[in-house]
């Protein structure tokens, strides 16, 4: 075999692999409808759309979790029966799963050695195993350390470790399930470099998104799912995020919705001279002080990790301030419990929606009345009212657009974008006079953002003072009235939104305070 064929391990390449007319049924859906998809060595090929559009399916019977109903794999022209994940490894297929399969209490060579012969027998080669760890994180910007714990390190390493597990068994084709919805900005670039080399080393990646600006920047070819059916391949150069996202969800998008013309208010939500720790005790918050008014959206722009979760939840009453305080209507609520401050007026979108916005066992139902499970109606001397709470949910569920199969489902079951949902009808329908919204739309599909995003401008006509934090420098532009900036924990300007540019923002989330 030629030296042009082999990879830099010396597997030979995937030069073609195909799927073709793939059909995958489960009682009561159509997940596949009848799918063409292929991927060439050396390319990018996302394959992209909305939650529950079947992405996920399709690539799962590639790597032998599924078998499909109909259809046929063909690699490099001939055709294969994938049984099983041990099948998909040996042809040469890995996957990195949105939810990584490691094991905390290991370290970093012993979850890449875990399940492979040793070349040492009964005795273990761990010494080897580094070694080559160190060559693949070199080659690839793969930094991490071997030596380490699972449970030592980042969101962002661990899924290094997931990557160099299924290149230390030789993928030539690798399958990355939304592989940048738990990396921070930084995280996703330095994670691009890794892709980009080694799709010039000749490997084939499929890129399960529905990012678009990362399948635009990072992609070679675009394939798009629409409700378990191929709607469409082109080639990311001769395609727009707009044309995208229309295949996407058979319909024009607005992302910039109208913002109407309100009277803003007083201050109703007040911040003053706020200092936090982080959970490793280093400071958070350094003298952060900011105030919203009513009806009005202020954006919090910055950097992840620079105080925006310690901020949001020293509002919300689940971490104490070390100094400083927070007032809602003039009334101090610092330091009060989340149960007082939500009886001040307080909503709170969470950034981590499945920690801290909903119980995942729960169904829709239950985890609608969440803050309400004593009060009346849902509740009569020490009793849940069932049919009371049944009303409710079923009247949020079709007032915003949750897709769920019935209210008692388990809220577990659900994409993330109609969990996200859920926590909004939930937080909204209370009328809130401050809404905290932390991240909300992150993780979530094209046509959910959309909708969330229009959500947010309805509460401002209807008066809300809005904390719109955001990483997303597109949302904060699109939402905001005013944009204010973080950095270490400190306010280094606010801008009207009609002065406010990406390279202005972006010196600032740098470090540079604003000229006042």
């Amino acid at each position: 075999m030629s030296e042009k064929t082999l990879l830099p391990s010396g597997r030979p390449r995937i030069e073609h692999m195909e799927m073709r007319g793939i059909v995958k049924r489960f009682p009561g859906v159509l997940a596949n409808d009848h799918v063409d998809f292929d991927v060439r060595t050396g390319e990018v090929h996302a394959l992209l759309g909305e939650n529950g559009a079947g992405k996920s399916t399709l690539m799962r019977q590639l790597y032998g979790l599924y078998r499909p109903d109909e259809g046929q794999i063909f690699f490099d022209g001939e055709p294969k029966t994938i049984h099983s994940p041990a099948d998909a490894i040996a042809l040469g297929i890995g996957m990195i799963h949105q939810h990584f399969m490691l094991v905390d209490s290991l370290t970093v060579a012993e979850n890449v050695a875990l399940g492979l012969p040793s070349t040492r027998g009964a005795l273990t080669d761990l010494d080897r195993v580094t070694q080559r760890i160190e060559e693949l994180a070199k080659r690839y910007g793969l930094q991490v350390d071997p030596d380490a714990y699972i449970w030592q390190l980042s969101v962002g390493q661990q899924q290094r470790v997931e990557i160099i597990k299924a290149l230390y068994r030789g993928a030539a084709l690798l399958i990355l399930d939304e592989p940048t919805a738990v990396l921070t900005p930084q995280e996703v670039d330095d994670f691009f470099v890794t892709l980009t080399q080694m799709a010039k080393d000749g490997h084939a990646l499929i890129f399960i998104s529905h990012k678009l600006n990362e399948v635009m920047a990072f992609t070679h070819r675009v394939t798009v799912l629409r409700d378990g059916r191929n709607v469409g391949a082109v080639a990311t150069a001769q395609t727009s995020k707009k044309q995208l996202a229309e295949m996407m969800v058979g319909r024009e998008l607005n992302f910039n919705p109208e913002h109407p013309t309100v009277e803003i208010g007083a201050p109703r939500l007040q911040i003053q001279n706020l200092h936090a720790q982080s959970d490793r005790g280093t400071p958070a918050l350094r003298g952060f002080s900011l105030d919203v008014r009513a009806g009005e959206i202020v954006g919090l722009a910055g950097v992840s990790g620079n105080g925006q979760p310690e901020l949001a939840q020293v509002i919300a009453g689940l971490r104490p301030a070390k100094s400083g305080e927070v007032l809602i209507d003039g009334q101090p609520i610092t330091h009060k419990s989340p149960q007082e401050i939500i009886a001040k007026g307080l909503s709170f979108i969470p950034e981590e929606r499945n920690r801290d916005g909903m119980i995942s066992a729960f169904t829709v139902s239950e985890n609608l009345i969440l803050r309400d499970t004593d009060k009346e109606p849902y509740a009569r001397r020490g009793f849940l009212n069932f049919k009371a709470i049944a009303q409710q949910a079923n009247a949020l569920v079709s007032n915003f657009n949750v897709k769920t199969p019935s209210i008692e489902t388990p809220i577990k079951n659900l994409s993330g974008g109609n969990a996200q949902k859920v926590i909004l009808a939930r937080e909204l329908s209370r009328h809130p006079r401050v809404l905290i919204a932390a991240q909300p739309t992150r993780g979530v599909d094209i046509g959910a953002t959309e909708y969330i995003r229009a959500l947010i401008i309805q509460q401002r006509t209807e008066g809300t003072a809005t904390l719109l934090i955001s990483e997303d420098l597109d949302e904060i532009l699109a939402l905001s009235d005013r944009i204010a900036v973080i950095f270490h924990g400190e306010l280094m300007g606010i801008v009207p939104r009609a002065e406010a540019t990406p390279e202005k923002l972006g010196l600032m989330m740098a470090g540079e305070k604003a000229e006042v």
